[in-house]
């Protein structure tokens, strides 16, 4: 096998839970191969430079092995090589939204984006 779709391998490493998930990444723009944003039908090699965004994460990959079945999570451990630079140490990690006592009353309409923004990533 020279070639597997994109979203078959990335369901056969264990990336998403299902191929419709993982074609939706694709279609979302959520997943790029060598700096191109894909669509699911994308044929990857080894050697490919795979960028993920998953939730909280950008995971930075090198292709490998090619599956088109999925196997073992250590089976998938050994189709791709991580990439992704370690996370920052805590003491420079941002820090969790700020508290808001109970009882305190509802946030405001200002109040809630500013939240919202920073839950959205």
């Amino acid at each position: 096998m020279a070639e597997v779709r994109i979203d078959k391998w990335l369901w056969a490493a264990r990336f998403f839970k299902s191929r419709t998930l993982a074609a939706a990444a694709c279609a979302g723009g959520k997943v790029d191969v060598n700096d191109h944003a894909v669509k699911a039908s994308r044929a990857v090699r080894p050697g490919d430079r795979l960028t993920i965004g998953q939730p909280r994460i950008r995971r930075i990959i090198r292709v490998v092995a090619l599956a088109d079945r999925r196997g073992s999570g250590a089976d998938a451990a050994r189709l791709y090589e991580d990439l992704t630079p370690p996370p920052p140490p805590r003491e420079l990690r941002t820090p969790p939204p700020g508290y808001r006592p109970p009882g305190a009353g509802r946030p405001t309409k200002r109040e809630r984006r500013l939240v919202d923004r920073l839950t959205r990533r």
